[in-house]
């Protein structure tokens, strides 16, 4: 703590020897119009935090929580979190490096790569704490930073080595804050010995582990220290923004680096309420030690960290197995899903660290992006930790779903109840209200398998029942009119408001197999809660749904192949009379049975349907046809790699005639193209299993070289979509259309967003499935009734 002290009363020294023009307010507010950045992230990293009775604490074997989160693209700091795991205050952090031969910025003028500090014997990695590394694509320099969060405050720390290897180089770091979740209203100040930035209550700090040698602040695109370093010195410098607030920079400068070269720095990042507490943080990071950091953030030794939680999955090693890298995605993965709950809110779990083509959304007003809980993501995820042995996450995942449900006393709700709010924060604060069923079946299903599992007692089942599942499967058999904001829809089950892609009403294969699937398990449940009337009542209404499959989404006249498929959604009851379904994100509305999709598959994962089924295998040759136009094809084998797009006709995705991100300008283009989905390449996985395991004794040894072919194909398909940070994307580039700036190569994940939880999760589920030998989000009961 000593040094520390004396550390800042040097750099308190220096900043009275800054010039005059450092003391006067910055010009220009409130500057350009903010944006957030990529999300192709090659890293997301937060603290391991140990449950206390099930919720996050302050004073448990971890200590006090850490509520930071951060990610990584281009290879730089990228959006940081502190409070709830959506509430960004870091848009991001990168050098400017001024050469012999014009100023580099690092992220557009340099390359990347991306590991993990601490790694087992076989590399696995052990915590989410990152190794970057910039190189000028000159060659004039390089940047390492080694990256990760203070598991005992609400700090985050990026320690540097910046090495100068043609020529003399000055770099200078910039830093620009998004307090609150925005990029306006923010106020900034500078010093010697730190970088500073408030909106109303909170605030941050960033502290050098030496003066800065010269620091500003100013407004983007105006006053800031990027634009004034154009010229090649930094020769307006701004101590404040004054009283005036908007989308600001900080800069500080540090020393040069001769030719040949190193300068090593480290900077944390304290979070608080008062600029004392933000200072504070930052401070006790110092003060103990940024190696001692690591060691508690890792876990190593008697410390509890990321290495405990690792240690905890006991399925984790078995799962690996299956893998064809050593276990390196599996390990990564597990990582990924426990990083991605919030801190604040046990088993609040989001879809995705990362605002989707964040470098062109207005970051003007607050908006979560993929932070936030949809329940069919976190059904997705909470299985895939249950598949990892985690006992206590899905546990408590489960426990929250409630906060998600609408009832009536949710805010603002005049109508039906029990179905699942479509997209909230993780505080339960309501964001979307689409009605789609199989977000109101998953929860069913989820505490079926945990129940089942041992993990949820008969008497916690009970009370749950009464309190959430029943009210979820009497809005699967019933429906309702909604009556919540916008929404004041009659929904009639089957028929859904929104399927799985949130985008069209009707009748959905993957929907209708949850809807089945859901009402099955809660008719289980409700018999051991001693209410047979609704048990029977479920089965019955299930029964129907069932019988009326085919009927309903399996046209016999369509226009692909012998006209025999499912089709995508069919609006009405008739998947034959070539109804249109809705124009969406920019494409024209097309005719039912032109719009194919693997939707279908979920009802051989959830026991719907037999793999062998006539209705499944004569979908197969037209899910898979790759001598389709590019509008309408859904599958491309990328470098041997069998890869799905969501469906025919998916505008969810970059434009192929611009090269344009997606909804640029909070608009649809007509060039907007969907591209593959990797977890689909999971999903097949899993259907290519369960049509192996309804081959009717078969020799053993032929059965495991079939298994075998499944890993080589599957496993090590969705393996080949992980990019340098063992992150998987939401979507990965098909190689149609212009390739953007990024210059995209086919299987490369794109900037929607990584890492995306559902990718992740459906990887360890398939590991799980080939080690078990059977579907894991397979439900007995409900195969036992259907599909055998």
């Amino acid at each position: 703590m000593r040094i520390f002290q004396t550390l800042l009363a040097g750099a308190a020294a220096a900043a009275l020897a800054l010039p005059a023009a450092a003391q006067s307010v910055a010009p220009g507010a409130p500057g350009d119009t903010p944006t957030w950045v990529n999300a192709a992230k090659t890293g997301a990293g937060s603290s391991y935090e140990a449950y206390v009775d099930g919720q996050y604490r302050d004073g448990g074997p971890t200590g006090d929580v850490s509520r930071v989160w951060f990610s990584i693209a281009d290879g730089v700091l990228t959006e940081t979190m502190y409070g709830l795991i959506h509430q960004a205050q870091i848009k991001q952090m990168r050098f400017a490096v001024l050469t012999g031969s014009g100023l580099s910025v690092e992220g557009t003028d340099t390359t990347s790569r991306t590991e993990y500090l601490h790694v087992d014997a076989q590399g696995r990695p052990l915590s989410p704490a990152y190794r970057v590394v910039t190189t000028d694509r000159q060659g004039r320099y390089e940047i390492e930073k080694r990256i990760y969060t203070d598991p005992d405050r609400q700090a985050l720390v990026v320690r540097t080595t910046i090495r100068a290897m043609a020529g003399e180089i000055t770099p200078y770091l910039l830093l620009e804050p998004h307090i609150a979740n925005t990029g306006v209203g923010d106020r900034g100040e500078v010093t010697a010995q730190g970088l500073f930035a408030s909106e109303g209550d909170t605030h941050l700090a960033l502290t050098p582990s030496a003066p800065f040698e010269a620091s500003s602040v100013g407004f983007v695109g105006a006053s800031e220290g990027l634009t004034d370093l154009a010229d090649g010195r930094l020769d307006h410098r701004y101590a404040t923004t004054g009283d005036q607030t908007g989308n600001i920079m900080l800069t500080g400068a540090l020393p040069a680096v001769g030719a040949g070269q190193s300068l090593a720095r480290d900077f944390v990042i304290g979070f608080g309420d008062s600029r004392a507490d933000a200072e504070s943080a930052a401070a006790g990071s110092h003060a103990t030690g940024l190696d001692e950091v690591l060691a508690r953030f890792n876990g190593e030794g008697d410390r509890v960290g990321w290495e405990d939680y690792i240690a905890s999955l006991d399925q984790l090693p078995r799962l690996a197995e299956q893998a064809t890298d050593g276990g390196r995605l599996a390990w990564a993965s597990a990582l990924m899903l426990k990083v991605q709950e919030d801190r604040t809110h046990a088993g609040a779990l989001i879809a995705s660290l990362s605002n989707p083509w964040g470098d062109t959304v207005d970051a003007t007003n607050s908006s979560t992006g993929y932070k936030a809980v949809w329940p069919r993501d976190f059904y997705q995820v909470a299985m895939a930790m249950l598949a990892l042995g985690d006992t206590e996450t899905p546990l408590a995942a489960f426990r929250y779903l409630p906060q998600v449900q609408v009832n009536a006393q949710t805010p603002g709700n005049s109508g039906a109840t029990g179905w699942f709010l479509q997209k909230t924060h993780v505080d339960g604060e309501i964001e979307w209200v689409g009605v789609q069923l199989d977000q109101t079946a998953m929860p069913i299903m989820l505490g079926w398998k945990l129940w089942k599992a041992g993990l949820v007692s008969d008497a916690e089942m009970s009370r749950m029942y009464s309190q959430m599942i029943k009210p979820a499967a009497d809005f699967l058999v019933d429906g309702g009119t909604v009556g919540l904001l916008w929404n004041d829809r009659r929904i009639t089950p089957p028929w859904t408001q929104q399927e799985r892609w949130e985008e069209q009403e009707g009748h959905s294969p993957s929907t209708t197999a949850a809807v089945i699937a859901g009402l099955v398990t809660a008719a289980e449940i409700a018999r051991a809660s001693g209410d047979e009337a609704s048990a029977g009542r479920y089965l019955a209404a299930a029964d129907d749904y069932e019988a009326n499959v085919e009927a309903r989404m399996f046209t016999t006249i369509g226009e692909w192949g012998d006209g025999r498929y499912f089709v995508r959604i069919t609006r009405n009851d008739n998947p034959n009379d070539k109804a249109p379904i809705g124009e969406n994100n920019g494409q024209p509305a097309m005719p039912e049975d032109r719009i194919v999709d693997g939707g279908f598959l979920e009802l051989v994962r959830y026991g719907v349907r037999a793999a062998t089924a006539d209705s499944i295998v004569a979908s197969l040759p037209e899910y898979d046809d790759q001598t389709r136009e590019d509008r309408f094809r859904v599958r491309y084998d990328v470098n041997g790699v069998p890869a799905f797009r969501r469906y025919g006709n998916d505008g969810y995705g970059e434009q192929t005639d611009t090269g344009g991100n997606y909804g640029v300008g909070g608009e649809m283009h007509a060039g907007q193209r969907g591209r593959l989905w990797p977890f689909f390449t999971g999903e097949r996985g899993h259907y290519e299993l369960a049509a192996l395991m309804a081959v009717p004794s078969a020799d053993a040894g032929w059965m495991t070289g079939q298994i075998d072919g499944i890993r080589q194909t599957y496993v090590r398909g969705m393996e080949s979509f992980a990019n340098g940070g063992l992150l998987l994307p939401e979507q990965a580039w098909d190689g149609v259309g212009d390739d953007t700036a990024h210059d995209y190569r086919p299987g490369q994940g794109t900037n929607s967003a990584t890492p995306l939880a559902w990718t992740h999760a459906e990887y360890l589920k398939l590991l799980r499935s080939l080690a078990d030998r059977a579907v894991w989000d397979r439900y007995a009961p409900v195969e036992e009734r259907y599909a055998r």
